[in-house]
């Protein structure tokens, strides 16, 4: 029997989303090197056990990781066993679990999120107070959880230092710090720091750990941090449809990235095309071939935030894909993704010179 054809016109290129790429091909050979015999199913397996090993030289010997599905999945599973039935979550308004998860967090979960604007999609001490209130009132749901993504969604980072203030504070009051590291590989290579040093030496509970955006397949993991910080995980897990039966496959794809420096090398790759991006972008600007042009955020990690004149979006993207983040403001998002090519980002900056 033949295989599968080629169904899309690979040279088709975008900026979209990191998630439109493929999946880089170390992930593909460890899958390939984990489809041998029979491994038993649900997680007792040898490339689950060898995952808790990559995962603890990276976090610390305490950690648990949980592999999931997807994203979503890690944050309403994570979230869940961090919180009570009454519990509730301090998160900025841009949060990928308020604004992008379908409601997943509150109709799934059960979880009442607590958001707050934010200019940054940063969360500090004194925003998390603008909802850090109400305990032992029966008639609010009780905020235990601080939620901040890094990188976060408006593609800026948290410092270590910022992180650990956070925990602090967290902590002080009686609640537990979440992180959803969709990007998590992202802000270790921005940062260039260890993934622990901003995640369990800054203080926070337990992330969940992207794969899928930094060249997996799929696959993402719950990591417990602090084991005193969640409950019941092994139940919530398949409670919530997030249990693989092959689980080594997931496993495989994360061991890949992280045992090792893939993570790293796909990370800083991503992130370098959208420095390249938004300087080219610049130099148009500052030549006068581009025209109209701004950016609303800094560029951090592998996002590039712009505005644009009026129906010059629309005529881009017939080159190039790309989402509008905030269509009444004309604002766009320009993501790179570990194969993101420089005449990839070349041939989309001359385009945008030739329409501005």
């Amino acid at each position: 029997m033949e295989g599968v054809s080629t169904l899309h016109d690979s040279t088709v290129r975008g900026f979209a989303s990191d998630n439109y790429s493929g999946v880089h091909p170390e992930v593909l050979a460890a899958i390939a090197a984990a489809n041998h015999g029979h491994q038993i199913a649900y997680g007792e397996d040898a490339y689950t056990a060898r995952l808790q090993e990559v995962f603890a030289h990276h976090f610390g010997e305490r950690t648990q990781a949980f592999p999931v599905f997807n994203g979503t999945g890690a944050n309403v599973v994570g979230l869940q066993s961090m919180l009570p039935r009454w519990g509730a979550v301090i998160a900025a308004s841009s949060a990928h679990i308020n604004v992008d998860e379908g409601g997943a967090p509150e109709r799934v979960a059960g979880i009442k999120i607590l958001n707050v604007p934010t200019d940054d999609g940063k969360l500090t001490p004194e925003l998390v107070d603008r909802e850090a209130w109400g305990w032992g009132d029966e008639h609010r749901a009780q905020p235990l959880v601080v939620s901040i993504t890094q990188s976060t969604e408006l593609g800026t980072l948290y410092t270590p230092d910022e992180v650990r203030a956070l925990a602090d504070h967290a902590h002080a009051r009686g609640m537990r710090l979440h992180m959803d590291g969709a990007r998590i590989s992202n802000a270790a290579a921005a940062l260039d720091a260890p993934l622990r040093a901003f995640t369990t030496d800054a203080g926070v509970d337990l992330l969940s750990f992207g794969g899928t955006k930094n060249g997996a397949m799929l696959g993402e993991a719950v990591v417990v941090l602090n084991p005193e910080a969640s409950e019941g995980l092994i139940f919530l897990r398949k409670l919530n449809m997030q249990l693989s039966s092959k689980m080594r496959f997931v496993s495989a794809q994360l061991i890949a990235l992280l045992d090792g420096d893939l993570y790293l090398r796909n990370a800083r790759h991503s992130n370098a095309m959208a420095q390249r991006l938004r300087a080219g972008v610049e130099a148009g600007i500052a030549d006068g071939s581009i025209t109209g042009v701004g950016f609303s955020h800094p560029t951090q990690a592998n996002g590039v935030f712009a505005t644009l004149p009026d129906g010059v979006a629309d005529r881009l993207r017939e080159a190039f894909r790309f989402y509008d983040w905030d269509a009444a403001k004309n604002e766009v998002r320009w993501m790179c993704s570990f194969d993101t090519t420089e005449d990839d980002v070349d041939a989309f900056v001359a385009e945008l010179a030739r329409l501005t």
